[in-house]
């Protein structure tokens, strides 16, 4: 298969609270990097909705990709996505019909069938895991709500009805890339934090997919960490930050983002041989290094998984270094 050169690049901001900052602090950043993200020209900024998590403050994701949407012009913004298990399709369509009649032609609404939370947050938003099971249904129902309303139409989406607003389905399993491929959608997998099954859930949606009204052909997007900076040692010590978080949420006590480690040796030595293997397998889909290691490591995944688009994450304690680089990733991948 031909390599596709120059593919789109887009952002997973996971809006992190890191020690010693708020939420407002947060949101002031995701703004700023937003802003980057539209000069460097990144595609996309995307959201995830998360609940009872104290370092990621994007519960209300809706409201943020409002915040951010309206303090740029060009870059599309959305949810990556939305925990549709957690709300009523109708109110995702009002809340999205609205932001994209606010901002025409840049709104993404990304679904996921994870609640984004613990058990005791699903009985505090007062669903079940249980609401799970009708994520395909609650998926179509969603999708006609976007359609035109018919003039007896007992429920509308207002505003909603007849609006483009591309649906993605999210996944790290066979059954969103089954879904996605039954309903002729584009698909996002989550290979950042779950690349298990990423080979063979490309399989199952690019050989089973259907063509639909909204999409002709397979569209895959897929998530990587990348961190870039100087040199690949300083690189690999801002990534213990992402380390730590995953390794703290893994012990059942999420907190906020802390900040760097000394080096990279010094996660070893900060955990056990058990947590650092599963970390190393969890965020095995990373890019780490210097503008050379990430230029070469952008190649290696694009040529190996053949993606559409990429969306890069990265989970940096100091906001200079985090703008700085997802600057030096999108001149990387230009390079290439």
């Amino acid at each position: 298969m031909q390599r596709r050169n120059v593919i789109p690049l887009s952002i997973l901001d996971l809006a992190p609270v890191t020690e010693g900052s708020d939420a407002r602090q947060t949101f002031a950043n995701s703004l700023d990097l937003a802003r980057a993200a539209e000069r460097f020209g990144y595609r996309r900024y995307w959201f995830a909705e998360h609940h009872n998590m104290p370092g990621i403050a994007s519960a209300a994701t809706a409201v943020l990709i409002g915040h951010v949407a309206g303090g740029t012009s060009t870059i599309r913004v959305g949810a990556g996505g939305i925990m549709l298990p957690n709300h009523a399709p109708l109110q995702v369509a009002e809340q999205f019909g609205t932001l994209a009649s606010l901002y025409p032609g840049r709104i993404d609404l990304g679904l996921g069938r994870a609640p984004g939370t613990d058990q005791a947050a699903v009985r505090a938003l007062r669903r079940t895991y249980g609401n799970a099971e009708e994520f395909p249904s609650d998926v179509v129902e969603l999708l006609g709500y976007f359609e035109p309303a018919a003039a007896n139409c007992a429920v509308r989406a207002v505003p909603g009805a007849g609006l483009d607003v591309p649906i993605w389905i999210l996944g790290s399993s066979l059954f969103g890339a089954s879904l996605a491929a039954m309903l002729g959608l584009p698909y996002a997998f989550a290979s950042h934090f779950a690349p298990a099954m990423l080979e063979e859930a490309l399989d199952v949606y690019r050989g089973n997919f259907r063509p639909s009204r909204h999409l002709q052909k397979p569209c895959v997007m897929l998530a990587l960490n990348v961190v870039a900076a100087e040199t690949d040692d300083e690189a690999a010590r801002l990534f213990t930050t992402q380390q730590q978080a995953f390794v703290k949420l893994r012990r059942g006590g999420p907190g906020l983002v802390p900040p760097p480690l000394a080096s990279a040796s010094a996660f070893a030595a900060w955990c056990t041989p058990q947590e650092k293997a599963g970390v190393d397998n969890a965020l095995a889909c990373a890019v780490i290094g210097s503008a050379d290691s990430v230029r070469r490591g952008l190649k290696a995944f694009i040529d190996r998984y053949q993606p559409d688009e990429l969306m890069l994450t990265a989970n940096i304690f100091d906001h200079a270094a985090r703008v700085r680089s997802f600057e030096m990733a999108m001149q990387a991948h230009r390079e290439h």
